[in-house]
């Protein structure tokens, strides 16, 4: 899917009504950067309908806010809402819309905002919470299970010979770890967590995750094949891993407050376990194991309703976020059975179905990067499966759900070595998260990405998924643009052919979010890899968050390919708010048959340092793949600019201006066509053991004067293409083995 200016289109035919009213101070829009953005957004065709509507909260703490949706040449519909949000429960008619909000009772109106429901905007509605509740009640147990889950003897003979060998697999893996997994206890984790968080401190956190998460593998996988097979084997595995989660202690080190992942595991495992288990747990043990999720999620409940619902104002939280659709599940599964479940569910289902993730708009980006991406998608699987299933509402079917997929497809391609951008980047993708996380979708694309990766998906997500699974009502498989661009994550990606695995690819971001949480100093940064093979990459690796070696070198600009200056200064990565300011935007993209563009402007993520620092890419199409990358750098002072290049191999200099990168079969040669920017290594703080990384970089020196240049050519398989520079009038061009570009 590509995403351009121009494909976000705009609602004229009577935006200009509301200019004078937009000059005022309009109080819906904080400038603080962690205050959630009004949404829709000015004049923009929403991909949802209904659309999810957001604003800041009023300054004087309104207890509910009205809220008014005037369709042009219809009505005005008023809302009141004891929340900074609202979702129609109900799809708006196809027209252009306006939409204002106010305290209750107050007269301070936000500035109207337009936007537009067309026949490209998908449905997507969620019910209000009395029927959701009234739905979910309804259903009999299991509610976690599709209708297609039935005991295997009734199998049709076609249906096993598709399944038998995961159910083998399931068998072999639950017998296997009986004896191989250890017995939990809060003994084994001793160190009680402080801050700063240090090495060994990080070591338990991680333990803990690890073992919590084998433990409620075993404990769900085993539920699952009683429920199917009705060995004893299966239920006793499924008691004795329940029992142990249930008797680790809630303000112990599995606790919400000291490793919030664990809490949140443990609740849903054992609530997900009573559905399945139905009428085959014991009074007794049903009660300790409700007791158990009843206290760990209220205390996860207690984090996030604070201040009224705390992400609905702060929605920057990963792990916030990733709780909040943890209580929508356990809320959903425990309807009936915890009496506090109630007020759960009406908190957190309605909140989370409107606002998945922070980190995109509605197009479904990742700004975290692809590596977060694919963790995002993985529990989704296991939560929306579960959670689709007993409230009827569909969260695939969610517009942002498929725009994700899309992202995924861009960046992550099939055969695809390593992910890109952010925390994590330099690992290797799971192709089985997104295969099943595409085959719970009907749709051309995702049937192509599905298809293309091969394989399958996790063996216990499989057994619970309805059967057949969705994405095989699609006929068709088309794959996804050669380009795209997605503006609320500000990234880029460039394919010569994506239905092709002998693909080039290059990625550039320059991102609003900046280097914030799993964000790195990559604003106008670059990858580049050919038939998945890495040739330009991230430099580094992720041993824990916020450690020494990712603050002092992961996280920092040197370590990927963008500018620096002056020994290795770049974009200032500190604070909290400002890593959100310190960011940067495409400021242009463009999409043609015979060569692709983007542009973009860093200046605002060097913190002051640099007057200017914008990077222009060209990909040449008709020249045979070739990469221009322009850079125009200014500062008040003069500077020795750094165009810094990273390499999964030992790069060869071949003279001051050329430098040629082969890795396996592919390559690429570097090219400097200022003669005034000369190439030589530096030595980095090292990569992971048995890893190879090279680095180094394009040196520019400049008087602080005039504005520095950079122009570097990317020559794919090292085809050594004539290049000729030349300029008419005030116009400078850039001709590539025939194919000609002006350096606007």
């Amino acid at each position: 899917m590509k995403f351009t200016r121009q494909g976000l289109v705009r609602v004229t035919a009577f935006a200009a009504l509301f200019v004078c009213m937009q000059a005022r101070a309009d109080w819906v829009q904080s400038t603080d950067p962690l205050i959630v953005q009004p949404s829709p957004a000015m004049n923009q065709v929403q991909a949802q309908n209904p659309p999810g509507f957001t604003w800041a909260r009023h300054a004087t703490g309104p207890a509910s806010y009205e809220l008014e949706i005037t369709k042009v040449g219809g009505g005005t519909t008023k809302v009141v809402t004891d929340r900074n949000w609202y979702l129609p429960s109900q799809a708006l008619a196809l027209g252009n819309y306006s939409w204002r909000v106010r305290p209750s009772g107050a007269n301070d109106w936000s500035s109207p905002r337009t936007f537009a429901i067309t026949n490209k905007s998908n449905l997507f509605e969620v019910p209000d919470n009395a029927t959701l509740r009234t739905r979910i009640t309804a259903k009999p147990r299991p509610r976690s299970l599709p209708p297609s889950f039935t005991p295997y003897s009734t199998w049709s003979s076609t249906k096993r010979a598709e399944l038998d060998p995961y159910v083998s697999r399931m068998n072999n893996e639950i017998k296997l770890q009986i004896n191989a997994l250890p017995e939990l206890n809060d003994a084994r984790w001793p160190i009680v967590i402080t801050s700063p968080l240090t090495a060994a401190m990080a070591s338990q956190q991680t333990d803990i995750r690890q073992r919590i998460n084998e433990a409620s593998r075993q404990l769900e996988a085993a539920v699952v094949m009683w429920r199917m097979k009705r060995d004893q084997m299966f239920l006793t595995e499924a008691l004795r891993r329940g029992d142990q989660l249930a008797a680790l202690n809630p303000k112990g080190p599995t606790s919400y407050a000291n490793q919030d992942q664990a809490t949140r595991q443990i609740a849903v495992s054992l609530i997900k376990s009573v559905d399945i288990l139905a009428g085959d747990l014991d009074a007794t043990r049903r009660a300790r194991w409700l007791d158990t999720v009843k206290v760990r999620t209220e205390e996860i409940y207690g984090n996030l309703a604070g201040d009224n619902g705390r992400l609905d104002q702060y929605p920057f939280d990963s792990h916030g976020n990733t709780s909040l659709i943890f209580l929508s599940l356990i809320s959903t599964l425990s309807l009936g059975d915890i009496p506090e479940a109630r007020k759960w569910f009406d908190f957190s289902f309605r909140a989370y179905a409107n606002a998945p993730s922070p980190w995109s708009g509605p197009e479904g980006g990742y700004a975290n990067g692809t590596a977060y991406a694919e963790y995002a998608a993985g529990y989704l699987v296991a939560l929306w499966d579960p959670m689709s299933q007993a409230s009827g509402v569909n969260f695939y079917a969610k517009p942002w759900a498929l725009g994700l997929l899309d992202f995924a497809t861009q960046f992550t391609p099939p055969g695809s070595r390593v992910h890109a951008f952010g925390d994590g980047s330099e690992t290797k993708p799971d192709t089985r998260v997104w295969h099943a996380f595409g085959s719970r979708m009907v749709s051309p694309r995702a049937a192509w990405y599905v298809n293309s990766l091969g394989g399958t998906e996790d063996t216990l997500s499989l057994l619970q998924a309805p059967y057949p699974l969705p994405v095989k009502e699609t006929a068709a498989k088309s794959p996804p643009s050669n380009s795209a661009y997605y503006p609320s994550v500000g990234w880029a990606a460039f394919h010569s052919d994506i239905g092709s695995t002998g693909r080039t690819s290059l990625y550039f971001k320059s991102s609003p979010y900046g280097s914030f949480n799993h964000s790195h100093g990559d604003q106008n940064g670059i990858l580049l890899s050919v038939a998945g093979q890495p040739l330009l990459v991230k430099a580094g690796w992720y041993d824990w968050y916020g450690s020494p070696y990712w603050t002092d070198w992961y996280h920092q600009t040197r370590s990927q390919n963008a500018i620096t200056f002056d020994g290795g200064k770049g974009q200032m990565v500190t604070g909290y708010r400002e890593q959100l300011q310190r960011n940067g935007k495409i400021t242009g993209f463009s999409a043609q048959p015979g060569y692709d563009y983007v542009e973009g402007d860093a200046t605002a993520a060097y913190g002051g340092q640099l007057t200017m620092a914008k990077r222009q890419v060209w990909h040449l199409r008709n020249s045979g793949g070739s990469m221009l990358v322009r850079d125009r750098l200014a500062s008040t002072v003069a500077r020795t600019y750094e165009w810094n290049v990273h390499t999964p191999v030992i790069m060869t200099v071949e003279n001051a201006q050329n430098v040629k990168v082969v890795a396996g079969a592919q390559s690429v040669c570097l090219r400097s066509l200022n003669t005034d920017a000369e190439f030589a290594k530096w030595i980095g703080p090292g990569a992971k053991t048995n890893v190879v990384e090279d680095n180094g970089a394009f040196y520019l020196k400049n008087d602080g004067k005039s504005t520095a240049e950079f122009l570097v050519l990317l020559d794919v398989g090292c085809k050594r293409p004539e290049v000729k520079i030349g300029a008419s009038g005030s116009v400078r061009t850039v001709t590539v083995n025939g194919q000609t570009v002006s350096l606007n």
